[in-house]
């Protein structure tokens, strides 16, 4: 058995974007906001992800432009440091190691040098208690720096970032607990505290949900579970407070924030609406409605010019000042359960799964970006719970991608199971999918499985569908019964039972000439052909809920997983049960380009990875404890371009690629050692262009490329070559660092300056060097008269010297060769020294 070796498990894409609150840059061009383990740099303009922030080991959980420099930005972690970011290069500047997770960050222009952090109040990590910490950051010049100066400012806060919030540029500090207010003013250095009941007159609930405070004025408002939001004055003095009620949202307000100016304050909520209330003329507000799923977070960027909104189906809207929409960045939606499997495209290769609430997402792996989503209920969804409504839950590509089949459902009661079948064919000109056939009540009970042909003869195409209540059906598609028809429709072309049991799975051979379905605890095989029953496979007592045939070499197999926690292999030749192993296999999925299968086995709360050949008895590859929680959703991905691995641990990756979804949502794939030391290559090659002028720095980047193009040349040349220095790490580094992380130009280039300077000497010295070289340039002008009188006399040259001598220089080349001759390059060596 070989373990995993070089191959490791790695995040690609889909992390959530709408985790924490968004980051707008000061010209309101870029857009921060923590993705897993990386903080992802957005443009506002193109919606186009222009970098991701690696370097955190654990999950990014805030993003923060540093109030002293526009152009970066702090990131905090579970993993217990903070990192300082150039996100408009994507370059990590400095990481400050705190020691202690962190669950939310803050600053603040009036503390220069220091933020503030959310951290647990004891070391266990699974406290609830949690405190504001100031962390002052050292000032000095290493890349890791460990920040010892901490000191305590608010305890048992919330975990929340959204609770917490910096008033009146940075002179106190709110926090919100369930039912009580919290201020800290830092120049009296004294906290005041203001509690609400836990139920109004009225019965609405007075807990509180987020804050945010007024940029100029001592106002404080507050967001409630009840959908009101209050507004606080006179908080100086513990007794003499105030505050005003606000009221439109119908649930919680989730999230609050005034505008730069404070002339307006933001709210939104479950409703997903977007509302714009005018400071102090409360009665007048506006309105952006139907943005998508409930809102978040709300972000304002510090120049007021764009607003944005983080949405629970992992989107964010990026709005203008004047209240409509401008752009939209959505990142793989992922609900609390996805019904459907992973799919591929056949065509443009994106992955296919549940998007929002009765839609399809078509997602770029390449790209991570969602392409588009494609309406399959057509209805629309009311955000309200306990509310009954359609439902995708099984979808199916054919073979050449041209349809797509898809089953919606809707259960109100036990007795009364809507369903619909849909047939969608894909419209050339549209780049889409048009619905061409819907079948109402297409079983009398819930369907169980749905599948099409691998293999597509061009003139019949078939779905087949498995239902509880017993049959499996035949869809094919025919041709128009009349001709004022707009085209051809599906419609039932077989309907077949065994002994009246339940089928739960189908599935295809290679070839399409054999269909194997799963009733319970027998397995029969048909042929599609004329739907004659081949035979049934007999296997250890227990349902069959997964099956799946081998390809190319191994397509004689076909594979089982039971629900006694057995794999079953049986030999369709012999009719055999070939060999049987004792696994609880959660998924089961063969690779559609070569002869791998994938087991993915549930085992002590974790799971397990099995790739092998149904012909062998050995695995290929074995991942144990790939992830917490059962994996239900996976899917082979074939490469553009096949990998040529020889490690025998990878070589099952040659072909595709292997992408699971885990049950905390998070979308992994396996990268071999060879393909991540080739991207990390890549990344740091420095391209040098071919017109580099004869300059120092040209000698400094490298070789003479006309020397290395003509090796002619440098034989012409009778002086000795000029030696040049050597490229090193500590030239490239300086080369690729970016400018504004340099030190000063005058400590790195005063001696490359000094060296490019002509010496001052007296005008007797500088004569005596003209005349010198008036004389020397003459002498050259008589060498050359009498190389040419020799070259016209050929006939008086002697009988053992050959015409091949090297041709004479001119003057432009002599007196660059002086030149360069007389260029002083000490100042590379004292800055190496240096």
């Amino acid at each position: 058995m070989v373990e995993h070796g070089d191959v490791r498990v790695v995040h690609k894409g889909g992390s959530k974007i709408n985790f924490r609150e968004p980051a707008l840059s000061t010209d309101s061009r870029f857009l921060l906001c923590a993705s897993g383990e990386s903080v992802k740099v957005f443009s506002t303009a193109t919606e186009e992800c222009l970098h991701a922030l690696q370097g955190h080991t654990d999950l990014v959980t805030g993003v923060l432009l540093r109030p002293s420099n526009h152009l970066q930005a702090y990131s905090c972690s579970l993993d217990g440091t903070v990192r300082l970011w150039d996100f408009t290069d994507g370059i990590l500047i400095r990481t400050y190691s705190i020691g202690y997770p962190i669950y939310g960050i803050y600053a603040s222009a009036k503390h220069e040098g220091v933020i503030f952090i959310i951290t647990p109040m004891h070391t266990d990590t699974n406290s609830e208690l949690f405190q504001l910490v100031a962390v002052h950051l050292p000032q000095c010049g290493e890349q890791l720096v460990e920040a010892k100066e901490l000191s305590a400012v608010l305890s048992n806060i919330s975990s929340n970032p959204a609770a917490s919030a910096f008033g009146r540029e940075g002179q106190y500090i709110v926090s919100a607990k369930p039912l009580q207010l919290e201020v800290y003013f830092f120049k009296k250095q004294k906290s005041y505290s203001f509690f609400l009941k836990k139920d109004n007159q009225k019965g609405g609930k007075n807990t509180f949900t987020c804050i945010t405070c007024h940029p100029t004025e001592d106002c404080i408002a507050s967001g409630h579970e009840d959908g009101k939001i209050r507004l606080w004055r006179n908080f100086n003095h513990r007794k003499e407070y105030t505050y005003s009620t606000l009221h439109w949202h119908h649930s919680a307000v989730s999230s609050l924030r005034f505008t730069p100016e404070g002339t307006n304050l933001l709210s939104g909520g479950v409703e997903s609406v977007l509302v714009q209330w005018r400071y102090n003329q409360e009665s007048q507000r506006d309105f952006l409605p139907r943005l998508g799923g409930a809102i978040t977070h709300i972000s304002v960027s510090p120049d007021g010019a764009l607003f944005c909104t983080s949405h629970s189906d992992n989107k964010i809207t990026i709005i203008q000042s004047c209240v409509k929409v401008s752009a939209v960045i959505q990142g793989l939606v992922k609900g609390d359960r996805i019904r459907t499997d992973l799919m591929i495209e056949p065509r443009s290769k994106a992955l296919v799964l549940n998007g929002k609430p009765g839609h399809l997402q078509f997602y770029s792996l390449q790209r991570d970006k969602l392409l588009y989503n494609l309406d399959i209920v057509q209805q629309e969804y009311i955000h309200e719970s306990g509310l009954e409504q359609f439902e995708v839950v099984m979808a199916a590509f054919d073979a050449s991608g041209s349809w797509l089949a898809t089953v919606e459902e809707r259960k109100q009661k036990a007795p009364e199971l809507e369903l619909n079948l849909k047939l969608w064919a894909l419209d050339d000109q549209k780049q889409s999918f048009v619905l061409n056939t819907t079948i109402s009540a297409p079983h009398e009970a819930q369907i169980t499985a749905l599948c099409f042909p691998h293999v597509s003869d061009g003139q019949t195409t078939m779905l087949v569908s498995t239902s509880r209540d017993g049959h499996f059906k035949a869809w094919q598609l025919a041709a128009p019964a009349h001709t004022e028809d707009e085209g051809p429709s599906w419609s039932c072309d077989f309907l077949g039972a065994y002994h009246s049991l339940v089928p739960e799975c189908c599935c295809f051979s290679a070839d399409s000439s054999l269909l194997a379905v799963g009733f319970q605890e027998v397995v029969t095989v048909w042929t599609p052909a004329s739907w004659e029953l081949l035979t049934t496979l007999s296997q250890p007592p227990g349902a069959v809920r997964d099956l799946c045939f081998g390809r190319l070499s191994c397509s004689k197999y076909l594979l089982g997983a039971t629900t006694s926690k057995l794999l079953c292999c049986w030999n369709l030749l012999t009719c055999s049960l070939e060999w049987v192993t004792s696994m609880d296999v959660s998924l089961l999925l063969a690779d559609p380009l070569s002869e791998n299968m994938a087991a993915f086995c549930f085992e002590a709360g974790s799971t397990d990875l099995f790739v092998f050949k149904p012909g062998e008895p050995r695995p290929l590859f074995s991942h144990k404890a790939l992830c917490s929680g059962r994996v239900t959703h996976a899917v082979f991905v074939p490469r553009e371009v096949m990998l040529e691995s020889c490690d025998e641990a990878s070589q099952w990756l040659n072909c595709s690629h292997l992408y699971f979804l885990t049950q905390s949502m998070d979308l992994l794939t396996f990268i071999t050692k060879a393909e991540e030391d080739k991207l990390t290559a890549s990344s740091k090659q420095l391209v040098v262009s071919d017109d580099v002028a004869m300059t120092p720095f040209h000698l400094l980047l490298g070789k003479h490329r006309d020397q290395l193009e003509n090796p002619q040349a440098e034989s012409r040349l009778s002086v000795e070559p000029i030696r040049q220095p050597s490229s090193s790490a500590g030239i490239d580094e300086l080369l690729q660092m970016p400018a504004h992380v340099l030190p000063s130009a005058s400590f790195l280039c005063s001696m490359f300056v000094q060296s490019l300077l002509i010496s001052v000497n007296k005008p007797s010295e500088q004569n005596k060097e003209k005349e010198e070289e008036m004389e020397s340039e003459k002498e050259e002008e008589d060498s050359d008269g009498e190389m040419e009188s020799r070259i016209s006399r050929p006939e008086h040259m002697p009988s053992g010297e050959s015409g091949c001598a090297a041709p004479a220089l001119t003057k432009e080349e002599v007196r660059e060769l002086r030149r360069l001759k007389k260029l002083d390059h000490s100042w590379m060596k004292g800055l190496l020294d240096q």
